[in-house]
């Protein structure tokens, strides 16, 4: 989904907005549509000294010891 977050050069309040198609948003403080789009970051649930998780099944045969273990590869 195209969920972006905004900063108002009306005002500067910052916000987040889902945009769909060609919709111009505007700011929910002061309803300005003079806005900069910002470059949003992402989360990642988990602890930082969380180890990777393993290897799933192989993708083509479902062994077990993941992907590349069997000879269908």
């Amino acid at each position: 989904m195209p969920l972006y977050e905004f900063q108002c050069k009306g005002c500067g309040h910052e916000f987040e907005d889902l945009v769909l198609g060609s919709a111009r948003p505007a700011c929910p403080s002061c309803s300005s549509q003079q806005l900069e789009r910002l470059l949003s970051v992402f989360a990642v649930n988990g602890a930082a000294d969380d180890p990777l998780p393993a290897a799933g099944a192989c993708g083509s045969c479902g062994d077990p010891r993941g992907p590349g273990a069997c000879s269908m590869n």
